[in-house]
């Protein structure tokens, strides 16, 4: 087990769902809208009738190597080598990425205190079914119902390993049942997809007065919001540039749609901002969750010129709201230091996102990359801050 005396809080590690995930919990009636095919010797997962491959394995039986992509990350590709390459050969799924004793057990080997477990397969969901609003509340309600019962919301009570039930906002007052029935049972934490909302009328901002009942209870339960990376539907704005259309495939990227892969989450925090949810409600606790931070400087850079030309169109500073209300877990490649001096030590949380391949291997060993800050700020950075957000308390 590695040493270490700074109690270490990951805020983006991932499980991987088994294949009934999605619909063992789900009505009768909504039977068939998730299903699995095999396609030429390879299990695809069908959601409505159509094979989507924005997993390329979504039963995760195989599954990419923790940690694979690196020296991708660390040093970038200068041969220009194939993903197939990079990522090299897979791995069997153990234990310790499908169910949370075993998991506890690696997290002791590996010297990490306690972590957000996000699920994987569920961010596929809600573009697929945007048309919809009953059967995504279905389907998401079904999962978090294997997620209670695989992993719970607060493991054995230890404090150790919160997952994340994911809670879609539709049908507003199916947003607030959600959140009743996951607080309930423990909850800590809570995803939503930074995206607009779809619904029968069309899609709109989630930071519209039509729901603040939903964000009065999110506050009053005093409960963590996480914005993660997710299919949040703006592959269908790049196809009219590309000129061609299919799905989010985040494994195979293009490099018109990386320049603008972080969009998503930087209008999903103006929105919070500009729509007025973040000062109405202004107890809201806000996590950015591998949605890197390149976007930061820009939006606030953005919003500080808009507040001075249009001071009429906010209730308050914006900039002192971003800083008051959102933290983010930028990518580890980032340097974390330099997003502390933009927004605030207090508002940086240390994510791995292991065992994707895009994460780290081995969690702890950031810890290197933070040599050169002040111990105190390591310790906010590395969990202090995450602690406090949850109300747990640590070490000092």
């Amino acid at each position: 087990m590695p040493t270490n005396d700074i109690p270490v809080f990951d805020a983006d590690n991932h499980l991987y769902e088994t294949r009934d995930a999605l619909t063992k919990f789900l009505p009768a009636r909504y039977k068939g809208a998730v299903d699995y095919v095999d396609v030429h010797g390879r299990t695809k997962i069908v959601v409505r009738g159509q094979i989507s491959d924005y997993i390329p394995n979504p039963t995760f039986d195989v599954v990419a190597r923790p940690g694979a992509q690196e020296d991708y990350y660390r040093h970038g590709n200068p041969e220009g080598k194939s993903y197939r390459e990079i990522f090299g050969a897979p791995v069997r799924c153990i234990d310790a990425w499908r169910e949370p004793a075993a998991r506890l057990k690696l997290m002791d080997e590996q010297g990490l205190d306690r972590t957000l477990m996000f699920p994987t397969l569920a961010s596929l969901i809600e573009e697929r079914m945007r048309d919809d609003p009953d059967l995504v509340h279905a389907v998401i309600h079904s999962l978090n119902e294997w997620l209670y019962e695989t992993w719970q919301f607060n493991y054995e009570g230890l404090d150790r390993i919160f997952t994340t039930p994911v809670i879609s906002l539709p049908i507003v007052e199916k947003a607030i049942e959600e959140l009743e029935w996951v607080l309930e049972r423990g909850a800590r934490v809570i995803l939503i997809r930074p995206a607009p909302v779809p619904g029968l009328r069309g899609a709109r901002s989630f930071g519209l007065p039509e729901f603040d009942p939903f964000w009065e209870r999110v506050q009053e339960a005093d409960i963590l919001v996480t914005l993660h990376s997710s299919d949040s539907g703006y592959d269908r704005y790049y196809s009219d540039w590309t000129g061609t259309s299919s799905e989010m495939l985040p494994f195979k990227p293009s490099a018109f749609r990386m320049l603008q892969a972080w969009r998503p989450v930087e209008d999903a925090v103006a929105a919070l901002v500009c729509h007025g949810a973040l000062s109405r409600f202004p107890r809201l606790k806000i996590a950015v969750v591998e949605n890197g931070s390149s976007w930061v400087a820009p939006l606030l850079l953005s919003i500080r010129d808009l507040y001075k030309k249009l001071p009429q169109d906010f209730a308050e500073d914006p900039i002192e709201v971003i800083k008051r209300n959102i933290n983010i877990s930028p990518f580890w490649e980032e340097d974390l230091g330099a997003l502390a001096e933009l927004i605030g030590e207090d508002r940086v949380l240390f994510g791995s996102d292991y065992p994707h391949p895009e994460g780290l291997a081995s969690p702890l060993t950031y810890l290197d990359e933070l040599k050169h800050l002040p111990e105190a700020t390591t310790r906010k950075i590395m969990g202090g801050n995450l602690a406090r957000l949850m109300n747990i308390s640590v070490p000092a």
